[in-house]
């Protein structure tokens, strides 16, 4: 499913309104580049549904260059049930995980967020796949973002919740609970799953 047009076009103003704002020395064009932004906030919000004054609070906490964000996310299997934690917010399900740190190597960030989110200590050993978040059916999202999903070996801890999450449990392949799309979708979740049954194949992108 392709996402919609409307949010690659307001996604694509955004990000050069904040890099001409962030090279730009003329005030005159400074003023372009406000106004450029403002239209990507309301393109964003009339197509969301979102409030625009919270469209505006995400797009003026982006300074310096616009490039994707990095999401990671562990896959932790146990006896070929995958872990999965439940969010607070939603309380849909989704593989541990969360926004890569400044200073946190890839394999760090995914370790940290499955301690965080679930309670277990678990080692990165893979890369299983690196996808652009635009180019699968995902919930919209105002930013680019690339998603690592990395197999973690499991090594300690037990299962814990946290301030985002609710609920801890391993589910096998087809006893999934309703999933957090904006996360993870059933595509990736069953990708996941042959990825353990075949240890050898090589890593996904895009």
């Amino acid at each position: 499913m392709a996402e919609p047009r409307w949010l690659e076009w307001a996604r694509g103003l955004q990000a050069i309104a904040q890099n001409g704002l962030l090279y730009t020395e003329n005030p005159f064009d400074q003023e372009r580049y406000e106004a450029m932004r403002e239209i990507a906030a309301e393109m964003l919000a009339a197509g969301s549904g979102e409030e625009p004054a919270r469209i505006r609070e995400l797009f003026a906490g982006e300074t310096g260059y616009a490039t994707p964000k990095v999401d990671v996310r562990g896959a932790v299997f146990r006896d070929d049930a995958l872990l999965m934690v439940r969010e607070r917010r939603n309380g849909l399900w989704t593989p541990p995980g969360g926004w890569a740190d400044v200073n946190d190597s890839p394999a760090e960030a995914v370790v940290r967020e499955v301690y965080e989110e679930s309670g277990y200590r678990t080692r990165a050993v893979k890369l299983l796949a690196l996808c652009d978040r635009n180019k699968h059916p995902h919930t919209p999202h105002p930013f680019h973002i690339y998603k690592l999903f990395f197999l973690c070996e499991l090594v300690g801890g037990e299962p814990a919740s946290s301030v985002e999450t609710d609920g801890v449990a391993f589910f096998g392949e087809h006893e999934l609970p309703p999933l957090s799309i904006g996360h993870v979708t059933p595509g990736q979740i069953g990708r996941l799953f042959e990825h353990h049954r075949h240890p050898n194949w090589r890593t996904d992108f895009d």
